[in-house]
């Protein structure tokens, strides 16, 4: 069949303005529920997460809830996913609409260091998931580690785009400097959300910075030289 001769699918009819009151009012009522998921995923954990807490919490009905959702995995699959939405709103939509290279880059390290900072009371649904579920395969293991691919092939690109701005090396290896660069913020997490350290923010922005000389072109402005470390007293 050719394309022209392809038959036009028809529009549904538009709600009528009841239904979409009712509407509206459903996806309001979800955003609330997922709003309260989320809050509580994030200091109790996914597995913390349950229909009867969060009916509790929302002063709702369980069967309200549930019907929502439908399942206590689909409502962990929704919390995970707003968790990424808002990830990517906050950290990965202002950083590339910084320049092209070593700029984003350093923009998407330090809006990432600013939210695990801002998670250090609430913890990181990542983080705290991957401990959870790295060795529970299912749908909910399935939907966390997507969302994590999904933002480490962000990272892998825009080191990509530094090597191509020539502002890294030709011969740097994406995916190394990409374990290293998550290694930095791991670490944060734990020194200050596990052992309460002081200083990890500061010490996970030089690791990074670090980490960029060891593969930036010798004498790129974008890369700012390293101070020599302060000598030993004797």
């Amino acid at each position: 069949m050719a394309l022209t001769e392809t038959p036009l699918k028809t529009k549904p009819p538009a709600p009528k303005p009841a239904q979409r009151t009712t509407l509206q009012k459903g996806q309001q009522t979800r955003a609330t529920i997922l709003e309260a998921a989320l809050a509580l995923a994030s200091s109790m954990g996914l597995e913390g997460l349950s229909i009867g807490a969060l009916a509790e919490v929302t002063q709702m009905s369980k069967s309200g809830v549930f019907a929502h959702f439908g399942s206590r995995e689909e409502l962990q699959i929704s919390v995970i996913r707003e968790y990424h939405q808002k990830f990517e709103e906050e950290i990965f939509y202002p950083a590339i609409r910084e320049p092209r290279g070593l700029p984003r880059l350093r923009a998407l390290f330090e809006r990432w260091v600013r939210r695990v900072s801002v998670e250090i009371d609430s913890g990181c649904i990542y983080i705290s998931g991957a401990v959870e579920f790295d060795d529970r395969p299912g749908p909910v293991r399935d939907a966390l580690a997507s969302m994590v691919r999904a933002w480490h092939a962000a990272m892998e690109r825009s080191i990509r785009i530094a090597i191509e701005e020539g502002h890294l090396r030709a011969d740097t290896d994406p995916l190394q400097m990409l374990f290293e660069i998550h290694g930095l913020i791991l670490a944060l997490h734990h020194d200050a959300r596990f052992l309460r350290l002081p200083g990890a923010t500061d010490r996970a922005r030089r690791g990074f910075e670090r980490t960029v000389s060891h593969y930036a072109v010798v004498g790129d402005p974008a890369v700012p030289p390293q101070k020599a470390p302060p000598k030993a007293r004797r």
